[in-house]
């Protein structure tokens, strides 16, 4: 898109906002934006960490998201995801249940940047990383992953091109 997309706009709201009231719509507390521009995000009004693993791909920043808490279950969406909305969020995060990811089955694949992670998936992840896998469909492989049919595919789907924004 040639510019950072968690500052685009849609109807007046920053992609990385919109995703934010989603989740905060959905119950969850507290709402933490991983990596990015922080100075750009604090003035979005967001709660930002920088990223442990900056450069490193989206399964580094999954990992710095379970370490921003003790809680038993995180809920990661990426930042773009225009229509993201609480439904779909809470639909997600009931569905985890005892599997260590709950994650939507969208266009033939699971959407792991739309996704519930238990604690516990927390080793298998890293040990992962560490082993120099950055791709999460591949990290989860060893972890029971529950696969979400029939929610919005407006919901899930991401703009990775102008063209893909509403």
């Amino acid at each position: 898109m040639g510019t950072d997309k968690a500052l685009l706009e849609v109807d007046g709201v920053p992609l990385a906002r919109r995703v934010a009231n989603a989740l905060r719509a959905a119950g969850a507390d507290p709402v933490i934006a991983v990596g990015g521009d922080l100075e750009a995000l604090r003035d979005l009004g967001l709660t930002v960490v920088p990223d442990l693993h900056p450069g490193e791909g989206p399964l580094g920043a999954i990992l710095t998201a379970l370490a921003q808490t003790s809680a038993d279950v995180v809920v990661v969406l990426a930042c773009d995801l225009p229509a993201a909305d609480a439904d779909t969020v809470r639909a997600v995060a009931l569905a985890l249940g005892d599997a260590d990811v709950a994650a939507p089955w969208h266009d033939g694949r699971h959407e792991l940047l739309h996704a519930a992670y238990h604690r516990r998936a927390e080793p298998l992840l890293r040990a992962a990383f560490e082993a120099g896998e950055r791709a999460p469909h591949r990290a989860v492989a060893d972890l029971v992953v529950v696969g979400l049919e029939g929610l919005p595919a407006t919901a899930l789907a991401d703009a990775d091109t102008p063209d893909d924004l509403p």
